[in-house]
C-alpha cells in the first residue's frame, strides 16, 4: 500500500520558483514539502556564469541552486527527491503521485515545474542524441575539447552556449535561419568579438550525419533558406539551442494554457483557473524567463496560498 503525505502546501520542481516558494512558505509556518521532480534545480544547473543574480557578481548556475536548496532547508522545508507522475485536482485536498508510489495530499499546490529545451524533431537529431546531439553545452562541452562543433539557434540561449563551447571547441559555427542575432547586445557583442564562433545567417539544419559504428556525429548538412542550397559542415558535436518549452505535462489539460502551453495566471497574480492551485517561473513565464523573474513569481506563490488557506479556516 502507498505511503500517504499531508501537507498544507505540495510545491511542485525545484528551481528559483520553487525553493523560493518553500522559503516563504516555511517562513510562514506552513510546513511546505516539496519535491525535486526530475532535474533537482532546473535549468540552471545547466547554466555555467550566472552575472545576473542581485547581489552576485558571478556565481555558477549550480552552486546558486544548491545556496537556494540549502536556505530552503534551513528554515524548515521538507525537501523529497521524487517526480510527481499524476496530479489530481477535481478536488480539496488535491492529490499528487509520485514515482516513488508515496501520495501526496496537500490543502494547496504550487507548480513550479519550469520548462526544457526545445528539440527541432528531426530524425537524425533523435538518432545522434546522445553520441554527439545534445542540449546542454554545460553538460556535454567537455567531451569535444579541440573538435569542431556546431550551435543551432539565435537567442540568448544559443549564443551562450556558443561563447562557453570556445572553451573547448577549435571552431564553433552558429547556424542561425535569420540574418541577425534575437540576443542582448552585451552577448551579441561578445560573440562577434570571439575568434573561434563563426555565425553562418540563413541557413537551417537539414540532417545531422555520422558514422554507424560506433554511432557518433561527423558533421551537418544545412539549407539556405532562400535559395535552397545544401552546404555540408564538419563536426563532431551539434547542440540545439532553440529556447524552451513549459514543462506543463501535469496540467496542460486541466488549467488553461496560452502562448504555446504556459499556464494562465490571473493579473498580477500567481492563481491559476483553479482556486487554491498557483503557479510560478517558466512554467507561466513566457516573456522574462529570468532567474529572478522565477523568484519572485515563487514568493507571491507562496504569499498567495498563505492568504488562500487563511481565508479556508
Amino acid at each position: 500500500m502507498s505511503d500517504i503525505r499531508n501537507t498544507k502546501v505540495l510545491i511542485i520542481g525545484s528551481g528559483p520558483a520553487g525553493y523560493t516558494a518553500a522559503v516563504y512558505a516555511s517562513r510562514a509556518m506552513l510546513e511546505p514539502i516539496l519535491v525535486q521532480g526530475m532535474e533537482p534545480g532546473g535549468q540552471l544547473t545547466t547554466t555555467t556564469d550566472v552575472e545576473n543574480w542581485p547581489g552576485e557578481t558571478e556565481i555558477q548556475g549550480p552552486d546558486l541552486m544548491i545556496n537556494m536548496e540549502a536556505h530552503a532547508k534551513a528554515v524548515g522545508t521538507e525537501i523529497i527527491g521524487d517526480l510527481i507522475t499524476d496530479l489530481d485536482l477535481s478536488e480539496r485536498p488535491f492529490t499528487a503521485t509520485g514515482d516513488s508510489g508515496m501520495i501526496y495530499k496537500a490543502d494547496a499546490v504550487i507548480l513550479a515545474t519550469g520548462a526544457r529545451a526545445k528539440w527541432l524533431g528531426l530524425d537524425s537529431e533523435e538518432k545522434f542524441k546522445g553520441f554527439g546531439v545534445s542540449a546542454c553545452a554545460t553538460c556535454d562541452g567537455f567531451f569535444y575539447r579541440g573538435q569542431e562543433i556546431i550551435v543551432i539557434g539565435g537567442g540568448n540561449t544559443a549564443v551562450e552556449e556558443a561563447l562557453f563551447l570556445t572553451n573547448f571547441a577549435s571552431k564553433v559555427t552558429l547556424i542561425h535561419r535569420r540574418d541577425e542575432l534575437r540576443a542582448e547586445k552585451i552577448l551579441i557583442d561578445r560573440l562577434m568579438k570571439n575568434e573561434k564562433i563563426e555565425p553562418l545567417w540563413d541557413h537551417v539544419l537539414e540532417e545531422v550525419v555520422g558514422d554507424e559504428d560506433p554511432l557518433g556525429v561527423t558533421g551537418v548538412r544545412v539549407k539556405h533558406v532562400t535559395t535552397g542550397e545544401i552546404t555540408e559542415i564538419p563536426a563532431k558535436g551539434v547542440f540545439v539551442a532553440i529556447g524552451h518549452a513549459p514543462a506543463n505535462e501535469l496540467v496542460k489539460d486541466v488549467l488553461e494554457t496560452h502562448m504555446g502551453g504556459y499556464v494562465v495566471t490571473k493579473p498580477d497574480s500567481t492563481a491559476t483557473s483553479i482556486p487554491g492551485v498557483f503557479a510560478a517561473g517558466d512554467l507561466t513565464d513566457y516573456k522574462y524567463r529570468q532567474a529572478v523573474t522565477s523568484a519572485g513569481m515563487g514568493c507571491m506563490a507562496a504569499l498567495e496560498a498563505e492568504h488562500f488557506l487563511a481565508e479556508q479556516e
